[in-house]
């Protein structure tokens, strides 16, 4: 199972932050859209970085309030682990779970195209695990 099979049923939609803008527009995208991350990006297409709940959680406690006035630059995940739409499910849940992140961009020929969290791995390995139970199931009662 490939990226790719995700993203067939997630969609390619990806929303991204400048990393000029504040913590707290960050704040105002992630409550709107419902997501626990964003890929930091002047235009929409180069990954810059990344921004979870967790980075704002963890200056809010280190900095206080006065982080949410700062631009997301200065929070965000610089290194940031990419995959491509032709690389393999199982490693990328390995490398979440040894990594402990929830969010990876997904790049293809340099371009963002997607995001793909731990809850999507897990709900398409899911649906996956059920239609070959039913699979096994008529094929067991044929």
């Amino acid at each position: 199972m490939k990226i790719s099979d995700v993203l067939r049923t997630k969609g390619t939609d990806v929303v991204t932050v400048s990393p000029d803008q504040s913590v707290g527009e960050l704040l105002a995208l992630l409550a709107d859209h419902q997501i626990g991350a964003v890929v930091v990006s002047s235009d929409g297409e180069a990954v810059e970085g990344i921004v979870s709940e967790r980075d704002v959680v963890r200056r809010l406690h280190s900095e206080g309030a006065s982080i949410i006035e700062a631009p997301v630059s200065q929070i965000m995940t610089k290194e940031v682990r990419t995959v491509t739409p032709a690389d393999g499910i199982a490693e990328l849940a390995v490398t979440m779970t040894e990594h402990r992140f929830r969010h990876v961009p997904v790049v293809e020929d340099g371009r963002l195209i997607a995001i793909v969290s731990i809850g999507d791995v897990v709900k398409h390995r899911l649906r996956t695990l059920s239609a070959e139970r039913d699979q096994l199931e008529a094929y067991i009662t044929q």
